[in-house]
């Protein structure tokens, strides 16, 4: 691709989205710039503070059963409270958070705070993406939910290296460095991100009985619960996190155990951090006008086998060409699989879905763990590649089957009301106007 044509491309991917989009946008990148509990608590609990290497696993099983706790309360707090108010008390807290948790001695004090740590830096999510959902059209969702995934990872890309600068300086320099820049985030959300959530839409008969709009207090917890196509696209995002998290959890285990470097695991991961910053934006491109059944079928084959092929691997050069076959799956499925979500999400229920969505890959980045340990400990390493494959393929069938019927997102069609758009479940009872756009700041 010639530097023009590239130029053309990035281009088309950044422009025509909302200011308020890119606001949210930079806070997350500043977000995940400053993330340093989460890339480094190990080592600190382990090296700094001396403490065994069971009683670091147990607090970051902690930090994960928090982010686990918090994915449906959050959710809920989107809807009810609103996107805005819901993210700076998630940030605030995680800032104050992090900050006690670099000065806390007492192992029962580090773990319980731990817990808080996770519960309140997962809170934001299901409220990040609600707004992202209200303020992007939907013909640019995929492009939106892609940029922003970029940007998390582009953050901790550059902080995971700048982090580890810092942490042999001080670790409680980094507690305090993350709890100043996410306590920036929370100023950026204050003064430039607007409320975006939907006004309530009508009661269910007008004063002149015409039929309307059922009101939004009638999205529950128990009808996402109820919503069998959306919770089983929830059940088959545990799987495919379940894959992903083998990345991080099963694939040092394994590398390990072959004789490989903590260096030569980090040199082969690097490429994961690379790939998703040079082609999240081309890819991009590529795919958000294309059909989002195949798009996550193919990325759920690709993310199967490529962990499969790690059963083969006997370089580091060979491991880190295995890490681009399921990279590209995950640069394609994260966009697209939140795309989805969005699409059969009612309007004034999306935080309380995408709390639901949250839920289940915090519940992988919990399980995950486990299993690769206890199926690399009784059967080897060879065991979890070849059960990621089956993974992958049972995941590929399932969303061939959940989305047979299932109409394309963004599209439109009119109605006696005026022109609807089509959702995951059929057409939306609401007319497409009636979600005024995100105030102007």
């Amino acid at each position: 691709m010639s530097v023009t044509a590239l130029r053309r491309a990035t281009r088309d991917t950044v422009s025509g989205l909302p200011r308020e989009f890119w606001w949210l946008w930079t806070s997350t990148l500043v977000n995940r710039l400053g993330a340093f509990v989460a890339t480094f608590m190990a080592l600190y609990l382990t090296l700094d503070r001396g403490y065994s290497a069971s009683y670091a696993g147990l607090v970051a099983a902690l930090h994960g059963l928090g982010g686990v706790v918090s994915s449906l309360g959050a959710g809920v707090m989107a809807d009810r409270f609103g996107r805005r108010p819901t993210m700076l008390a998630a940030q605030v807290s995680t800032a104050v958070s992090v900050a006690v948790l670099g000065f806390m001695v007492h192992p029962v004090a580090i773990a319980a705070v731990a817990f808080f740590v996770g519960m309140s830096s997962n809170a934001s999510r299901p409220a990040v993406q609600a707004m992202i959902a209200d303020i992007v059209p939907a013909k640019d969702r995929v492009r939106a939910f892609s940029l922003n995934y970029w940007a998390i990872n582009l953050g901790f890309a550059v902080s995971s290296a700048g982090a580890g600068f810092i942490a042999e300086y001080s670790y409680r320099a980094g507690f305090v460095a993350e709890a100043v820049m996410t306590l920036f985030c929370a100023v950026v959300v204050f003064l430039k991100v607007p409320e975006s959530r939907p006004e309530k839409a009508a009661s269910p008969t007008t004063a002149a009985g015409a039929p309307g709009v059922p009101d939004a207090d009638g999205v529950r917890l128990a009808t996402v619960l109820r919503d069998g196509r959306f919770m089983g696209v929830v059940g088959l995002s545990f799987v495919i996190a379940l894959i992903f998290q083998q990345g991080y959890v099963g694939l040092p285990v394994a590398m390990g155990t072959d004789g490989f470097s903590s260096s030569d695991f980090g040199t082969a991961i690097a490429v994961n951090g690379v790939l998703i910053v040079v082609l999240q934006i081309p890819v991009t491109r590529l795919i958000q006008h294309r059909d989002p059944r195949r798009l996550l079928i193919v990325s759920s084959l690709l993310a199967g086998y490529g962990f499969g092929l790690t059963a083969f691997a006997g370089s580091v050069a060979v491991y880190a060409l295995t890490i681009c076959v399921w990279t590209v799956a995950e640069i394609v499925n994260a966009p697209v699989q939140n795309g989805l979500v969005v699409q059969l999400s009612p309007a004034h229920g999306r935080g309380r879905y995408q709390g639901m969505y949250t839920l289940s890959w915090a519940a992988a980045a919990l399980v995950a763990p486990l299993l690769s340990g206890v199926v690399i400990d009784h059967f080897g390493a060879g065991w979890l590649w070849g059960m990621c494959a089956v993974l992958g393929t049972a995941a590929a069938f399932g969303y061939w089957l959940l989305m047979r019927n299932l109409p394309q997102a963004g599209m439109t069609v009119e109605s006696g009301q005026g022109s609807v758009e089509v959702t995951g479940t059929g057409t939306s009872t609401a007319p497409a106007t009636s979600s005024p756009p995100p105030r102007t700041v």
